[in-house]
């Protein structure tokens, strides 16, 4: 049994007006809407789901406002249900219902497991023209208006509770160690081979539990710059990016969410074997991003924020001569 990676997430929401708009402006494709809530796919199929915070078809919450209350993972059939049953029977909010099987996870997530739904893609990032490797012959890199996500590629969660929620996603799920901070977090995949993490749990020293980001892979890092000067030019609120994460080499781009916490456009991360041994790391600026954009880039000039005035002139040479 392998989990292959996300297939849906559920949000409950305060306002959901404005989260359905910006789940559209973030490149989802709204698939219903009704006075309760909404559904949103990405170009694989992997669903986002928004409910009203109050709900109470809802699964407890980790903390208050709104949040990511549940997260769906994909089997490859549903005769793998029933490898997972003995390992999760014993959780709180156990349940096996409607071809899945759900439960708490030791943080206080809910959690659901099913047979996948996504579907295969024939998408393809640009290659890069690395010295002595080049891929990208005749053939110029894209630019990109907006992005449209391919799938979620991972969530990250503070935790209280980092050594057993850890040992839980090992033990029951079949997670994989990548890297970690000794003591305070662990990067995990959820299968031996892929990429750098499906999964991240944070401790931080005041306890806290609750979402940190959602994150949606994209193409190339040419989509996670169209994609964040769209995000901009529609009035969204940059946290912190572009940049690149040493750890898991991907390129970023943080937005505050309405939804929840954060959201992420990312690319390029590692691709881990068995052969991988998990690495050590100390926190600190440096190594969550080895460079970064304070405040994002402006979607219409195209500079940092509060630059100034885009470029005049046909070139970036062009100056006033007066």
């Amino acid at each position: 049994m392998t989990i292959l990676g996300i297939e849906q997430i559920t949000y409950g929401v305060t306002d959901l007006d404005t989260c359905c708009r910006f789940l559209r402006d973030w490149g989802l494709k709204e698939l219903t809407r009704d006075a309760h809530g909404a559904r949103f796919e990405t170009l694989n199929g992997c669903r986002v789901v928004l409910a009203a915070h109050d709900d109470p078809s809802l699964p407890p919450a980790m903390e208050e406002g709104p949040t990511l209350r549940e997260v769906t993972w994909g089997v490859a059939s549903a005769a793998e249900l029933d490898d997972l049953r003995p390992r999760l029977a014993q959780q709180p909010g156990f349940y096996a219902r409607d071809g899945a099987l759900g439960c708490i996870d030791p943080n206080g997530l809910a959690i659901r497991i099913e047979a996948s739904r996504k579907r295969e893609l024939d998408v393809r990032g640009s290659p890069s023209n690395a010295w002595g490797q080049a891929a990208r012959i005749d053939q110029p890199s894209p630019i990109y208006e907006r992005a449209e996500p391919i799938e979620v590629g991972h969530v990250v969660f503070f935790t209280n509770a980092l050594a057993q929620t850890e040992r839980f996603y090992r033990e029951a799920l079949g997670f994989e160690l990548s890297d970690r901070y000794p003591e305070r977090g662990a990067f995990m995949r959820c299968a031996p081979h892929g990429g750098h993490h499906d999964l991240f749990l944070l401790q931080l020293p005041n306890g806290k539990r609750g979402l940190n980001h959602v994150a949606f892979t994209v193409r190339d890092i040419h989509e996670v710059f169209g994609g964040g000067l769209h995000i901009d030019r529609c009035g969204w609120q940059t946290q912190l990016g572009p940049g690149r994460h040493p750890i898991s080499s991907a390129y970023f781009w943080y937005f505050k969410n309405p939804c929840g916490a954060l959201i992420e456009y990312y690319a390029d991360e590692d691709i881990l074997t068995p052969a991988w041994q998990p690495r050590d790391f100390e926190p600190g600026p440096t190594v969550f991003a080895e460079w970064a954009v304070d405040g994002g880039l402006d979607g219409v000039t195209r500079r940092q924020k509060n630059a100034g005035q885009a470029p005049g002139g046909k070139f970036m040479t062009d100056t006033d001569k007066r």
